[in-house]
């Protein structure tokens, strides 16, 4: 079991905090902690994105902290000397895969077709991010999870909400990437907590164990 898939066992949702700012990051981690959410991410196109990382990472290492928008590998460095210990990424560039399996993180490229996913897995990416989830519906995960090895973390990401997720954990999806149904810039670390609550409550009422 790779780091990503320990921290995605109890609660199998990724937390994707776009547009947070370093001073709003622990509160609203603390809180996603609290409400069991293992694994989060900090994309890089966020203000000061490398700062919220490293003081993530210091202040709550039992959680999985990392990067999103990952789109070069000297980005995979930066990240990781900032304590990050994941990343993630909208599309497939085996350079990206490469430098992080070489660092020992986890890699999490965003794959649209079968054949983007079978070469990131040869890359070494530790799951896949299914990317937009909007444009792959449960009926294209399920042919994907056919033709995909048994053991591949599919992970839809975009516009998944506490409605449409039982249809894709039958489909075969592992868990899912949450963003603005989460986390916007502004929105206080209770109602992100609450809105946390609710996405795991949901889940616990689909999930198949």
């Amino acid at each position: 079991m790779n780091a990503l898939q320990s921290a995605l066992s109890k609660v199998p949702l990724v937390a994707i905090l776009r547009g947070i700012r370093p001073h709003e990051a622990e509160a609203v981690v603390h809180g996603l902690g609290h409400a069991g959410w293992g694994v989060i991410e900090v994309p890089l196109n966020s203000p000061q994105p490398l700062q919220s990382i490293a003081m993530l990472a210091k202040a709550f290492p039992q959680l999985l902290i990392g990067a999103g928008t990952v789109l070069h590998a000297e980005q995979v460095h930066e990240v990781h000397k900032a304590g990050g210990r994941l990343v993630v990424a909208p599309n497939f560039n085996a350079e990206v895969v490469r430098a992080a399996v070489d660092l020992g993180i986890p890699s999490v490229p965003g794959v649209f077709t079968p054949s983007e996913a079978f070469a990131a897995l040869d890359a070494g990416a530790a799951a896949l991010k299914l990317f937009p989830a909007e444009m792959i519906p449960p009926a294209a995960v399920k042919a994907m999870r056919a033709v995909l090895p048994a053991s591949t973390m599919l992970l839809p990401v975009g516009g998944i909400s506490p409605g449409n997720m039982a249809s894709y954990l039958a489909a075969g999806a592992n868990g899912f990437g949450i963003g603005s149904a989460l986390f916007t810039p502004g929105k206080s670390a209770d109602e992100v907590e609450r809105a946390a609550l609710d996405f795991k409550a949901a889940l616990a009422g689909t999930l198949r164990v």
